[in-house]
């Protein structure tokens, strides 16, 4: 009796989630056309390879906006907040705490800086000199308060909430640089025959070796074809290293000697590493990889990217051979968006 009552509930049950998910269809709202042509729809998603990149900028512009506007709005919080426990005003506690530890330019500081803007001067030193100095004491000033304010943060809890636009981007597991479990993943786009694409390598080691554990990257190919002949050969060496185990090291010969990507400086790049040569070149050969190599390519326009070297970090688009600074602002903010998720109660 206990096995038919099971039976019977199973059966209710799938007809139960049948039935649920007909109604889960059938309440979608129905893909809208946006124009016809000769009794042919056109629909919104087919726009996208061409728009993406355009309204994934705007969106970028848009976050960057609010987050300019966002910036002082926090200071100003935060110096309200220092203010209110001392019992005097804002503009007391910056005349406290800030202008009044600012000392006088020395001449010598005059001196330099006005040989430093002289071209953009009218008069002499002695002429200008008054205006230098209350121009060289402001900016003192300017710069004191935002360390301070910067102080104030590090004392403060301060949860930047807002979060600019995101795109997930799959990566493939077997092309990943340091701890694959990484609060903070760099997905990279890149072009082996790429100029800018070298030029980063630096920072991309730099960023790794000062996070270590805490931040990973991860390699897609994004050959640019039209104008650089050798990249797309040089995308299938790589992944053909990769077989024989050694993908990164492959990587960094690439790099460090863009002008051996021909097939000869390929196999070249092989030997250095002890590859088995007959497997390597017969891989090459085949062009095995062609299709995973364009479905990369594919990606990367899909998420927005139109050129290399292109980042996405934890999902956000960094585009160029940025300095290693703009990395870290982003680093920075997702592994503070991660430590307050962490801190969140259970069911909040």
């Amino acid at each position: 009796m206990l096995i038919k009552m099971s039976m019977l509930s199973v059966v209710f049950l799938i007809l139960s989630t049948n039935a649920q998910a007909q109604t889960s269809e059938a309440a979608k709202p129905a893909r809208e056309p946006v124009a016809m042509v000769a009794g042919q729809p056109i629909y919104e998603d087919e726009l996208l390879p061409s728009v993406a990149p355009k309204l994934f900028s705007l969106r970028s512009q848009e976050y960057q906006i609010k987050k300019q506007a966002l910036e002082p709005l926090i200071d100003q919080k935060l110096l309200e907040a220092e203010a209110k426990k001392k019992g005097i005003s804002t503009d007391k506690l910056l005349e406290q705490q800030v202008d009044a530890k600012i000392a006088d330019p020395t001449d010598a500081e005059l001196t330099g800086f006005y040989f430093g803007q002289k071209s953009q001067l009218k008069g002499s030193f002695d002429e200008v000199k008054v205006q230098l100095k209350a121009s060289l004491k402001q900016a003192k000033i300017q710069q004191a308060r935002q360390d301070y304010y910067a102080e104030l943060r590090k004392r403060s809890e301060v949860a930047i909430l807002l979060q600019p636009e995101k795109v997930e981007v799959s990566y493939d597991p077997a092309r990943v640089r340091g701890n694959p479990k990484a609060p903070v993943m760099v997905v990279e786009f890149s072009d082996f025959q790429c100029p800018y694409c070298q030029a980063v390598e630096s920072t991309l080691k730099s960023v790794l070796a000062k996070h270590e554990n805490q931040v990973a990257l991860a390699f897609r190919d994004f050959p640019l074809t039209q104008i650089h002949s050798n990249a797309e050969g040089a995308a299938e060496a790589a992944r053909c290293a990769g077989e024989q185990g050694k993908f990164w090291e492959y990587h960094d010969l690439l790099f460090g000697n863009q002008n051996k990507l021909d097939r000869n400086g390929l196999l070249e790049q092989a030997r250095t590493l002890k590859l088995d040569e007959k497997q390597f070149d017969s891989c090459i050969t085949s062009q095995k990889y062609k299709a995973q190599i364009e479905q990369d390519e594919q990606d990367g326009r899909r998420a927005g990217l139109n050129g290399t070297p292109g980042f996405f970090i934890n999902g956000v688009f960094l585009n160029g051979a940025q300095p290693e600074a703009a990395f870290e602002t982003i680093i920075q903010d997702s592994l503070s968006a991660t430590r307050t998720t962490q801190k969140k109660p259970l069911g909040r």
